[in-house]
């Protein structure tokens, strides 16, 4: 079963890439007296997710912090040498390229998803979540294959 409007984000960690190599970010920790946006990609590098879904975050990123959202967060079943890679490369340096290199996070989370199309074997859905100290406020929850109700524009017009 997944996560839904109203509850508490279940107890977990992702990876990021800090100064010194890859770190581990404990959830309750981050999310703690917070507002955060968080967006979750099948795949980093994978065509609607570079071509779409990241970089509207990017453009949008200061209209995100304009409506007090305290961070962003992108979410992927992929390691975070490939989360920082796929960051740097569209300029996402100041939103938080979040690795979830074994899905554990997002099969707590319920929100994966095997994807037999170019064997990429187990996944996250695509998904936006508000989340305000820890609870999900909202969650635009994407049907397999379909992009739009979890793009930037569409979380940014609901703040």
């Amino acid at each position: 079963m997944s996560v839904q409007m109203g509850d508490m984000l279940p107890y977990g960690s992702f990876l990021v890439m800090g100064q010194d190599g890859p770190e581990e970010v404990d959830v309750t920790s981050f999310f703690a007296n917070k507002t955060v946006v968080m967006f979750a990609v099948p795949g980093a590098y994978t065509p609607t997710c570079s071509a779409r879904h990241l970089p509207g975050y990017v453009a949008n990123y200061q209209n995100f912090k304009d409506k007090g959202v305290d961070e962003v967060v992108c979410l992927s079943v992929n390691d975070v040498f490939v989360m920082n890679a796929w960051g740097k490369e569209h300029n996402a340096e100041a939103i938080v390229m979040a690795a979830d290199n074994l899905a554990q996070y997002t099969q707590a989370l319920g929100l994966e998803i095997e994807i037999a199309t170019a064997q990429m074997g187990l996944r996250s859905r695509r998904y936006a979540m508000l989340v305000k100290n820890g609870v999900i406020q909202h969650l635009w929850l994407e049907e397999p294959g379909e992009f739009g109700i979890s793009s930037a524009e569409q979380v940014l017009s609901h703040l």
